[in-house]
């Protein structure tokens, strides 16, 4: 099962990739009339239970958590949470990249915390390291400090333009 638990681990980053770099490629594959974020949204929710039941597959449940857990894990989500509540889903499925426009925000999390959607997800996956073997929260880390490295060079030339 450890083989198949990263790769589920890690399954969703090409997919990330993929469309970060080849905006455009998506919108057209999309269609007109529907929005690529949304669309992007619900495979990267599929992407996101295949990690979760990953995670499971190779976890030992256990009762209470350590102490660590409920600060990182809460916090993390709230990070998590803040982003989308500024952002909306547009803004946090790469809407940008697909020709919309995102207005740029400053609030808190956001001026504060460089990637604060990554670091709030790291957060809340350290905080189960009693429960989930080191590895795999290191792989899923890994693969969200690849995509904080690819984001952070992006080129509006390369745009996708939306279809009309």
């Amino acid at each position: 099962m450890g083989i198949l638990a990263g790769i589920g681990v890690l399954v969703p980053f090409p997919f990330y990739y993929l469309l970060w770099t080849y905006p455009q490629s998506w919108v057209n594959l999309c269609g007109k009339g529907r929005d690529p974020s949304k669309v992007m949204a619900l495979v990267s929710h599929f992407f996101k239970l295949l990690q979760f039941i990953s995670l499971f597959s190779v976890s030992s449940l256990s009762w209470p958590p350590p102490l660590y857990f409920w600060p990182l894990f809460a916090f993390g989500q709230f990070l998590n949470f803040r982003v989308y509540q500024l952002l909306g889903e547009s803004g946090t499925y790469y809407g940008v990249r697909f020709g919309k426009n995102i207005p740029w925000v400053t609030e808190f999390p956001f001026g504060y915390i460089n990637d604060p959607q990554y670091v709030g997800s790291i957060m809340s996956l350290v905080a189960c390291l009693s429960w989930v073997p080191f590895q795999y929260i290191l792989l899923w880390s890994l693969g969200y400090l690849l995509m904080i490295r690819i984001e952070s060079t992006e080129n509006p030339a390369t745009r996708a333009k939306p279809l009309s």
